[in-house]
């Protein structure tokens, strides 16, 4: 192999593209984005606007915080498929509802209990409060994931499993 000038020069300009190329596996998962798409089962008839967030675990329990993604979408009957993209790998939980008279909130009964249909990931029940993240999270890999989650009434909020 000749050493030159003129291969000083090709090091020079190759070896800081060939050193961008190198990228650790750990930093290739970081800029890697996944597909969620997450399957809604046991929807109302009632239709309405199906309201569903994806949280990691430092936002879940606050209830004002804004999810790591987020659709609104029309509630089907029977089933809802919604697709969330660009979503970088990590843990997360899911809460949704079907907001049938479409005003932006859940709404309850005067003792708190939903009067709309919700679910969590991993369908997990509720016992007079949300599940806490333990009981809901699931890992999202990069590539295509899918989850799949049951709707729930506020009996559920009071039957013993």
């Amino acid at each position: 192999m000749a050493r030159g000038p003129a291969n000083l020069l090709m090091m020079r300009h190759f070896l800081p593209l060939a050193l961008a190329i190198a990228v650790s596996p750990a930093q290739a998962q970081q800029r890697a984005s996944a597909t969620l798409v997450i399957h809604v089962l046991d929807m109302s008839p009632k239709g309405g606007i199906l309201r569903l967030g994806l949280y990691d675990e430092a936002h879940y329990l606050d209830d004002n915080a804004v999810p790591v993604a987020s659709a609104d979408v029309r509630a089907e009957i029977g089933e809802t498929v919604i697709t969330l993209n660009k979503i970088p790998p990590g843990t997360y939980a899911i809460e949704t509802y079907q907001d049938i008279n479409s005003n932006r909130k859940m709404d309850t009964t005067w003792f708190g209990f939903p009067l709309e249909p919700f679910g969590f990931s991993r369908d997990a029940r509720p016992h007079l409060s949300k599940p806490n993240f333990a009981r809901v999270k699931f890992e999202v890999v990069a590539g295509m994931n899918v989850q799949t989650l049951h709707l729930q009434n506020s009996m559920s909020l009071i039957a013993f499993n």
